[in-house]
């Protein structure tokens, strides 16, 4: 067959530019490939529960760090009721101490044990109450929004606080657990927990 042939597959490019009848065309390599028109979906973070959107709203998992807070909010609380027994054991010792026969005739020790009791009595009711706090905040992880991640930012702040002054010997534990509650829940993990789009209530 001659190359001026139109049958033979393997001729000469034709006139114009166009490539032989046996030669696909092919496509450059700088040149992108072209789809159908429709984009590519974009990667989906099992995490955040999806990959439209780019945000957090259907954030469906608590992050670890949120899960260890709420671990640590429960300690305090169990904490806090155990300091509450202790100090609720010490005003029933003070009253106990005020009918002493040898001390019924002290004035000042009668004055200093009601003070005492009295002061004892109300602080045990205020670490109870504390560690009250402790648990609606730990349950409230769950479903809450930003306003309990900020509350349980400032419960753990005032909590580490305390724990380095007055409450120094006891208190170690309480700041250490504090800390690390302010940490888990400020990361940007915990922000995104908190501030996920909530599911509608019926």
């Amino acid at each position: 067959m001659s190359n001026g042939d139109p049958n033979n597959p393997y001729g000469q490019p034709q006139p114009g530019g166009q490539p032989g009848y046996g030669y696909p065309q092919q496509t450059p390599q700088d040149v992108p490939q072209q789809g159908y028109g429709y984009p590519s979906a974009p990667p989906v973070n099992p995490q955040f529960g999806g990959g439209y959107g780019g945000g957090y709203g259907a954030m469906t998992e608590m992050p670890g760090g949120v899960k260890a807070a709420r671990v640590m909010l429960f300690v305090i609380a169990g904490l806090q009721v155990i300091g509450m027994i202790l100090i609720a054991l010490s005003a029933v010792a003070v009253s106990a101490a005020k009918n002493d026969e040898t001390l019924k005739d002290d004035v000042d020790f009668q004055q200093f044990a009601d003070y005492s009791s009295g002061a004892l009595w109300g602080v045990a009711v205020i670490v109870l109450l504390w560690g009250a706090l402790a648990v609606f905040l730990a349950v409230k992880f769950g479903k809450g929004g930003n306003g309990i991640r900020i509350t349980a930012i400032v419960f753990a702040s005032i909590s580490a606080l305390l724990g380095l002054y007055p409450f120094v010997l006891v208190g170690l534990v309480h700041t250490v657990l504090s800390v690390l509650i302010i940490v888990f829940v400020a990361k940007s993990d915990g922000g995104a927990w908190f501030n996920r789009q909530q599911q509608p209530q019926y």
